[in-house]
């Protein structure tokens, strides 16, 4: 087993924990008290917000680091990466579009367009990256590179779709001052990048002033990570890569710190209500959106692509792999908890209602799409696609200096 996929099991295995440990707290007699805590107003005061509490400082601070790694990883697959050209870009592009698309039709459906849960149909969208990717590492040789390579910029572009979302759907009582400080920001970080500056730490700290500057004007802070990255440095005129050098070293921070904490801080709900509560239309919807949305939107989308001749399929691929790979997608944990959270404001019962739902159908397609991948026939994979995934998150590349 490569580096990489130790790395990625161990990634899924801690997030799997840190949920495990959530649900278990929100179920014992200390509920109470570790709700008190994530909810005790402390620390300095920002804007808009005063003091946050320490789930703000998770959900609004730590995870904009999640969000910087996710639009470095979108800009290096766009200009160099598995995105770089048309062509390459079809396949993942057009089973992201539905496989965001079906799961929202998915919801609406089952909450009979109730105006009450309407906002949240956005929460099956998204693809957790973490844990899709830590489950085809315990797979090892039953998923190929290929499959690997396919899901993940599947999720990178849902990803970078639930971004816009976020910006445009969740976006409340937006400070226009504020809003332009922002822009006055990313204009300045645009320059350096024109001018030639190719030292990360101006970038750094634009990332932080844009952070607060985006907190202040309505639009979800952790937007600016996203935007931020976009004005890192591809290139030097040595031929090092900034933004591949902040990337890998970010990587581990995030993918072992920030998403385990979030998963911490927000997967815990309680379970008291069992198959009742999960049968109300907010969580089936969720749940029924990740699990069967997700499968026949990404799933029908390769196939058609596939089918039609807009896309190849991927090298060393079947079919039952790429259905595998289409419910793997229905992992919408990460992702899904954060829009639930945005989508039912100073809701708490909304919110718990979309957790149970994120957990039930995140939990079925994990399973599902790793007991077909486990019974589906491997074929051979082309070497180069070996050497791609390991790029993928440049996690086991030495820095570039």
């Amino acid at each position: 087993m490569t580096d990489m996929s130790i790395r990625d099991r161990r990634a899924g295995q801690l997030l799997i924990a840190s949920a495990g440990l959530a649900l278990l707290i929100a179920n014992s007699p200390w509920a109470g008290g570790w709700d008190a805590l994530l909810h005790a107003h402390v620390g300095p005061v920002v804007p808009r917000l005063g003091h946050l509490s320490l789930h703000g400082a998770v959900a609004d601070g730590a995870m904009a680091l999640f969000f910087l790694l996710v639009g470095l990883e979108v800009k290096r697959e766009w200009l160099e990466g598995r995105l770089a050209t048309p062509a390459a870009r079809r396949l993942p592009i057009v089973a992201a579009i539905a496989g965001m698309g079906v799961p929202a039709l998915v919801y609406l459906a089952v909450t009979g367009g109730a105006a009450t849960l309407r906002s949240g149909w956005a929460i099956p969208a998204a693809t957790d990256i973490a844990f899709a990717v830590g489950i085809l590492a315990l797979l090892g040789p039953h998923a190929p590179p290929s499959l690997k390579l396919l899901l993940v910029t599947i999720a990178i572009v849902d990803d970078i779709g639930a971004v816009i979302i976020i910006a445009a759907a969740y976006t409340r009582g937006l400070d226009v001052l504020a809003l332009g400080a922002a822009l006055g920001i990313v204009g300045v970080m645009v320059g350096m990048n024109r001018f030639g500056v190719r030292r990360l730490a101006p970038y750094l700290i634009g990332f932080a002033l844009l952070w607060l500057a985006m907190l202040a004007s309505g639009v979800h802070p952790t937007v600016a990570g996203v935007v931020a990255a976009l004005t890192i440095p591809l290139r030097a005129p040595d031929g090092t890569s900034p933004l591949r050098r902040l990337e890998h070293a970010i990587h581990p921070w995030v993918m072992f710190g920030v998403v385990p904490l979030f998963g911490l801080v927000s997967a815990g709900v309680s379970l008291s209500g069992g198959l009742t509560a999960l049968a109300q239309p907010l969580p089936l919807g969720v749940a029924l959106g990740l699990f069967v949305g997700k499968q026949v939107g990404v799933g029908g989308a390769l196939w058609l692509a596939i089918r039609s001749g807009l896309a190849p399929r991927p090298a060393g691929t079947t079919s039952a792999q790429l259905y595998g790979a289409a419910l793997l997608c229905g992992i919408g944990f990460t992702m899904s908890l954060f829009i639930g959270a945005l989508a039912f404001p100073d809701n708490s019962q909304a919110i718990d209602a979309a957790k149970l739902g994120t957990l039930a159908g995140s939990l079925l397609s994990g399973l599902a799409g790793y007991l077909v991948l486990r019974r589906a026939t491997a074929e051979e994979s082309p070497p180069d696609d070996e050497l791609e995934a390991r790029k993928i998150f440049a996690c086991d590349e030495p820095p570039e200096r």
